[in-house]
């Protein structure tokens, strides 16, 4: 389970290095072979291999009326593998989708990761806390 979130530098050629609480986990789980696509919310979501594999055949079972989103999910995806110093490249494509600039987030989601441009997460987490919370939190304690 991933969890927390850690500020990241893209270096000058579109790399990140997976911070080291997660990076010795995906060595472990999947030989630091990940999975990138972008998600509609803004973000790119970054899943272990194994993990994207089960979740590609739901995406790809998805009736006709969701083509746009099968497009945005599998169209996009691009296989990656962590190097020797735990980095990994995102491509021109996918930063450019996300709007990713040299600052950026990296959130645990649980089994997989959403990487979003800084700026963009600050404003985007001030608006979904001013927001309120969802009716579906009424029977959760904090």
């Amino acid at each position: 389970m991933f969890q927390g979130c850690s500020a990241l530098t893209l270096d000058a050629k579109g790399r990140i290095s997976i911070p080291t609480r997660h990076r010795d986990a995906l060595l472990s789980q999947v030989e630091g072979r990940l999975t990138l696509t972008r998600h509609p919310d803004g973000c790119l979501l970054v899943y272990p291999r194994a993990v994207w594999e089960k979740k590609r055949e739901q995406i790809a079972n998805f009736p006709m009326s969701a083509r746009p989103l099968q497009r945005l999910l599998l169209g996009n995806a691009l296989d990656v593998d962590m190097d020797g110093s735990g980095r990994i490249l995102v491509s021109p494509e996918l930063r450019s989708a996300a709007s990713l600039t040299r600052e950026v987030m990296l959130l645990g989601m649980g089994s997989h990761f959403e990487l979003w441009d800084s700026a963009e997460w600050a404003r985007r987490e001030a608006e979904d806390l001013a927001k309120g919370m969802p009716e579906v939190l009424a029977e959760f304690s904090f």
